[in-house]
C-alpha cells in the first residue's frame, strides 16, 4: 500500500480524536470495514494529490480509493512549485497519460478532453484532494500540472457523503468523482467495488457517531438504536 511522503502539521483534534481507531479504514474500530476490502486491477490508475490537512482526517475518501483500485498513489501535495520526486516521477514517465480530473471551465476549455487518448500512455487520474478551496488553489496554482488535460464528470450527479457539508450544491466527496468517472469511462467493475466500499464507510462512520449502534452480524454493518 502507498505511504504519504510527509507527515501532517498537527494531528487531529476535531472530534472523534479521542476515539481508537482502525490503522487502515480510520473507522473505529468495532466499525471497521477492512473485511470488506475489494481491490480491483483497472486499465487506468489514480494519483490522489492530497492536501496536508487531508491525511489526518478520518473522514478522507481519498484512501477508499487506495483500497479499492489497484495501483493507486496517496501522494501528498508538495507545493505550487514543485511536485515532489514521487509525483515527479509519473509526470515525466512516457508509459502514462496524466489527466487531471477536474470540474469544467471556459477559463481552461482548451485543456478538457472527454476521454483519454488511445495509444498514448496508461491514464493516470489525478484527484485533487481536500476542501474545495484547497482543491482549486490546488489545481489553478501548482505550475507543473498547468501543461496536462483535464477531464470532468459528463452528468450531474447527487452526493450521499454525510460526513461533511459541501461547500456548493452537486459537489461530491474524492471517492465518489473516482467512482463515478471508473464508470464514465467504462471502468465499471471497479467503479461498483469502489462505490461498494465507499458506501459502507459513509454507512458507517455515520452509525459510529451515535452513542448506540449494533452491528449486524450478516452483513457487517452497523445500524444506530434508539435511545
Amino acid at each position: 500500500m502507498a505511504r504519504i511522503e510527509n507527515p501532517p502539521l498537527k494531528p487531529y483534534l476535531a472530534r472523534g480524536a479521542g476515539v481508537l481507531r482502525c490503522d487502515v479504514c480510520r473507522l473505529p474500530v468495532k466499525s471497521c470495514i477492512c473485511a470488506f476490502r475489494e481491490e480491483v486491477v483497472a486499465d487506468v490508475e489514480f494519483v490522489v494529490l492530497m492536501h496536508r490537512n487531508e491525511s489526518y482526517k478520518p473522514t478522507n475518501t481519498g484512501r477508499l480509493i487506495e483500497a479499492s483500485i489497484a495501483n493507486t498513489r496517496n501522494i501528498q501535495w508538495h507545493s505550487r512549485l514543485e511536485p515532489g520526486a514521487q509525483l515527479g516521477a509519473l509526470l515525466s514517465d512516457p508509459a502514462y497519460q496524466p489527466i487531471i480530473v477536474f470540474p469544467p471551465s471556459d477559463a481552461y476549455q482548451h485543456r478538457m478532453i472527454s476521454k483519454p487518448k488511445e495509444g498514448a500512455g496508461k491514464p493516470l487520474f489525478i484527484l485533487l484532494d481536500g476542501t474545495w478551496r484547497q482543491a482549486r488553489r490546488m489545481f489553478l496554482h501548482s505550475v507543473y500540472l498547468q501543461k496536462f488535460p483535464v477531464i470532468s464528470l459528463d452528468e450531474v450527479r447527487k452526493s450521499t457523503y454525510a460526513l461533511r457539508k459541501a461547500a456548493h450544491e452537486g459537489q461530491l466527496c474524492t471517492a465518489e468523482v473516482a467512482a463515478a468517472l471508473l464508470h464514465q469511462i467504462g471502468e465499471v467493475e471497479a467503479g461498483d467495488a469502489l462505490n461498494r466500499y465507499y458506501q459502507r464507510f459513509n454507512a458507517n462512520y455515520i452509525a459510529s457517531r451515535r452513542r448506540w449502534a449494533k452491528r449486524d452480524s450478516s452483513t457487517g454493518e452497523l445500524h444506530s438504536r434508539e435511545q
